[in-house]
């Protein structure tokens, strides 16, 4: 077994985050209450790597905690994909991604395929669940929305931060031996393979992963009240950065949730101007 967990499952169902340093500790815990929140009976379960410190994890509550290690990649797959390297060949343009991001770190979530249940849920530290998603767990594999911030031409590409999955040890061994391959160099990492290695990948609604750049680039898709999962790309709602005033209130609802404060109605909430 490739992963320790605190305690047996308790669902054939579970949302999955991947939480690999203190930074996205931080945001697992809000994104956990957020779940709570939607009253779901399905798991709630961190994997996480030896870079959480443990007064980190101590805050993720009653989530199964489960440790799990890198994957076993080469050397040269290692170096190809170093943050300085990654953000060298391919440049983030549209946003700059916060300096505790590491991208080989993200292959990591590959380890869910591995765990011990039927239907799971993937969702980045950096999200929010603002309404109750366990119909998802009926989806197939592999459905994930399209990575739809700048414009309607990318409806072709997947964003992989919100994601249906079915574990199994023969689909992780089949992952892993194709993702190492002489050379393989994956642009955005984990996005970047789940779609070569999911070609026919099903698509979700963009509301079951809205990506805040929406709220400043495509504000007609905006619409609070359908809106179930929130997503923080790029720069992160504890941060300062230099888009924190025109993402304000995302950020201002983000900081409501991390603070322990009650389910938001949606249809409270004002749509971008």
């Amino acid at each position: 077994m490739s992963w320790v967990a605190n305690r047996p499952a308790r669902s054939e169902n579970a949302y999955v985050t991947l939480v690999t340093n203190a930074d996205f500790a931080l945001g697992a815990k809000a994104l956990l209450y957020s779940l709570r929140l939607t009253q779901t009976r399905a798991d709630l379960v961190v994997l996480y790597t030896g870079g959480v410190p443990d007064d980190a994890l101590a805050q993720l509550g009653d989530a199964r905690l489960i440790k799990t290690e890198l994957l076993p990649t080469s050397e040269a797959f290692n170096a190809r994909h170093a943050r300085k390297v990654m953000h060298d060949k391919a440049p983030f343009t549209k946003g700059k991604k916060p300096e505790f991001h590491t991208p080989l770190d993200n292959f990591a979530k590959l380890r869910l395929w591995q765990l011990d249940y039927e239907n799971v849920v993937f969702l980045d530290a950096d999200t929010l669940v603002l309404q109750n998603c366990d119909r998802l767990f009926d989806y197939p594999e592999f459905c994930a929305a399209p990575n739809v911030y700048e414009g309607l031409g990318d409806f072709h590409r997947l964003n992989s931060g919100v994601f249906t999955a079915k574990p199994n040890p023969q689909t992780f061994e089949n992952m892993l031996e194709k993702l190492d391959q002489p050379e393989a160099f994956w642009r955005r990492t984990d996005q970047t393979f789940l779609q070569s290695n999911f070609p026919d990948w099903h698509g979700l609604p963009v509301t079951y992963n809205m990506l805040q750049y929406v709220w400043m680039n495509l504000p007609n898709l905006w619409h609070w009240p359908s809106i179930h999962v929130l997503h923080f790309q790029y720069e992160k709602p504890w941060q300062d950065h230099e888009k924190s005033e025109q993402l304000r209130p995302l950020i201002e609802l983000w900081r409501h949730y991390a603070d322990g404060g009650q389910a938001i109605d949606l249809n409270t909430l004002s749509n971008p101007s």
